[in-house]
């Protein structure tokens, strides 16, 4: 497949389209309650309150529905999961999460429960209360979490000169039929956390500008939101993106990883930041270049295309964030 066609397959995918459907949420949001969003920055992971010397960090994640009624215990498990990853993605440490959970009888929110419960002692993490109505017609699951930080790891702070690297644990599987790279159920819990205590670190350091955490777009749609938030451009190199061996490429471009992350970083920093992850036995690279452009264009050796332009299209902001 040439970069063109990869441009327009992943273009049509459901974690693009349900991305770029956020800009349409911010733009109602903006013109009904505009004072909302004045003091804190909307498309970073988690919202950053300031808070004495540091930064109480506050984020939800909702299942889709579908993925809830077929695997219920990984959609707990992962609810937890992706909350966790939210929270070091801008630099902080998880301090509890609670949960809203919808189903058609106690019998059925049981596997949810479970695997929220198993991803809960995992991580660390514990469930502090949360609501349930398991007289609803369907099953349904959001999980909101709050944590710390004392330095940011912000989406808006990408600058030109940069070096876009991606780092992500290739000690999965995908479970099937859905997107999910998953390298968290099973591993060892110390892990698991050790691993995640990077991005803190990053952040205390001053080693790493922006981060976010892979998302249900995958590793260049998770690229776009950062860079779209910072107001910059990338020229990324498919070559260099870290992947797990004899899984098509759409596939993989498409994952959600358990453990995966997007990073701006300064060039004097990119070894350092590198060592950091591959020490830990997760794979890192830097895979391109932020520049001024405001477009995201592919590369892999000769073959070009561009994946988005900003100035023509928003992917999650509508103008409202940046």
């Amino acid at each position: 497949m040439n970069v063109a066609n990869l441009v327009a397959a992943l273009r049509e995918t459901r974690g693009f389209r349900h991305k770029t459907d956020i800009a349409g949420v911010m733009s109602s949001l903006a013109r009904h309650a505009p004072a909302s969003l004045e003091n804190v920055a909307n498309g970073d992971d988690c919202a950053a309150i300031p808070d004495g010397d540091g930064y109480l960090l506050f984020a939800i994640e909702g299942m889709v529905s579908d993925f809830v009624r077929d695997m219920p215990w990984f959609a707990g498990y992962s609810s937890v999961m992706v909350n966790v990853s939210d929270i070091y993605a801008m630099g902080g440490r998880p301090i509890a999460v609670v949960d809203a959970l919808w189903s058609d009888g106690l019998q059925r929110a049981e596997e949810v429960l479970a695997g929220m419960a198993a991803a809960s002692a995992a991580y660390g993490v514990p469930i502090v209360g949360g609501h349930s109505n398991a007289r609803s017609d369907q099953a349904q699951l959001a999980v909101s979490i709050i944590g710390r930080a004392k330095k940011l790891l912000s989406s808006f702070s990408a600058r030109p000169g940069d070096r876009l690297m991606m780092a992500v644990d290739l000690r999965g599987r995908f479970e099937d039929p859905y997107p999910f790279w998953n390298a968290s159920v099973g591993a060892p819990v110390e892990r698991l956390r050790a691993d995640l205590e990077v991005l803190p670190m990053l952040a205390e350091t001053g080693l790493c500008n922006a981060a976010k955490d892979i998302s249900m777009a995958g590793a260049l749609g998770t690229a776009l939101m950062l860079l779209e938030c910072s107001g910059v451009g990338a020229s990324i190199d498919l070559s260099r993106l870290p992947a797990p061996a004899q899984v098509d490429r759409v596939r993989w471009l498409t994952a959600f990883p358990s453990f995966g992350f997007v990073m701006s970083v300064r060039e004097e920093n990119v070894a350092r930041v590198e060592q950091m992850f591959v020490e830990r036995g997760l794979a890192c690279a830097s895979i391109g270049t932020v520049n001024e452009s405001r477009k995201v264009t592919l590369h892999d050796v000769d073959d070009y295309a561009e994946l988005w332009n900003f100035e023509h299209d928003a992917f999650i902001t509508s103008g409202s964030v940046t």
